[in-house]
Parts: structure tokens; sequence; C-alpha cells
């Protein structure tokens, strides 16, 4: 699919931690780019019928990545759109493999401190309750860090404005086609 002089022809994937800035960034991107947007934790909401807080509180964490992995699964059909994952995502194994394998992965990266202060404005993190945000965050970027190194792009955000995201994936990809 031609968008903006750019030649699209897989699913772009954000992956990253929470706070990261994908469903802000992603929307942007995908306006930008023509394509659809898909949103992996409302897709879960909607196919379990309920939020995300409660899908961990009935069936934990292990639960809900399997629900996710079934969710993003749906969302990777032939037609390129750009899915902004949830932060967790990316570590599951076959979700992994199904992603590097069929998308443009993009990993936004950031201090820690400052995702931590985007993460809590949403009050539905289930991985932060009872704790201080930036040392969950601190404890989930250490894990999870080997996990989205393995994405095909790397983007050290900060505090930049998701316009200015959005302008760097797309030089990217840009960059990609020719």
């Amino acid at each position: 699919m031609a968008t903006g002089g750019i030649q699209i022809d897989r699913t772009i994937a954000l992956v990253g931690l929470m706070g990261a800035g994908k469903s802000t960034v992603g929307r942007l991107l995908a306006r930008r780019l023509g394509l659809p947007f898909a949103d992996s934790d409302e897709e879960v909401e909607r196919s379990a019928g309920m939020s995300i807080t409660r899908i961990f509180d009935e069936v934990g964490e292990t639960g809900f990545r399997d629900i996710e992995r079934e969710a993003i699964g749906r969302l990777l059909d032939r037609r390129p759109k750009v899915i902004a994952t949830g932060g967790g995502a990316f570590t599951d194994q076959m979700t992994r493999a199904r992603l590097l394998d069929t998308c443009f992965t993009v990993w936004l990266d950031g201090p820690v401190e400052i995702l931590a202060q985007r993460a809590v404005r949403n009050g539905q993190r289930p991985l932060l309750r009872g704790r201080e945000a930036a040392d969950a965050l601190e404890f989930l970027s250490a894990e999870r860090g080997p996990f989205y190194a393995q994405a095909d792009l790397r983007l050290d955000c900060g505090d930049e404005p998701p316009e200015r995201i959005a302008d760097r994936i797309m030089a990217a990809l840009a960059g990609l086609r020719r």
C-alpha cells in the first residue's frame, strides 16, 4: 500500500513499556500512513468483555497473556495496519515470534521516570497497583528490555512529543524503502 510516498507492505507493531506512548503515537502514525489503527489492549477488553484490570483479577497475568496472544493473532490479518501492543505482549514467546515474523516492530523506549509519570495518568495499570510506578517500571524495564531489544527499530523517545516520534518512525520507514 503506497502511503505518503512510503510503500507499506506489512503491519507496524509498536512495543515497549507502559507509558511509552504506543497508543498515542500509533494513532498518529496510522493517520499519517493512511492505515487502520488497532490497540491490542482494546481488542483484549472487547474480546473478553471486561477490563484488563478485571481480567488480571480473575485469571492473573498468565491468563491475561493467553487472551492477549489470541487478540493480537486476530489483529494480524493480511491487511497492513499500525498496532499498539500491551507492554508485556512482546515478552510472550509466541506473540513475539509472530510479531517479528509478520510486522515491522518498533520499540518505543524512554527514561523510566518519564514513562512512570505517563503511566500513572491511567489508573488502570494492574502491574502498578500497590507499587511505586518508577520502581515497578525499573523492574519491568530490566526484565523486558532483552525482549524489546529484538525489535526491528529502537527509538529513545524521552519526552519528545508524539508527533515527533511519529515523524522519526516515518523517516525510518522511508529509509527502509530506498
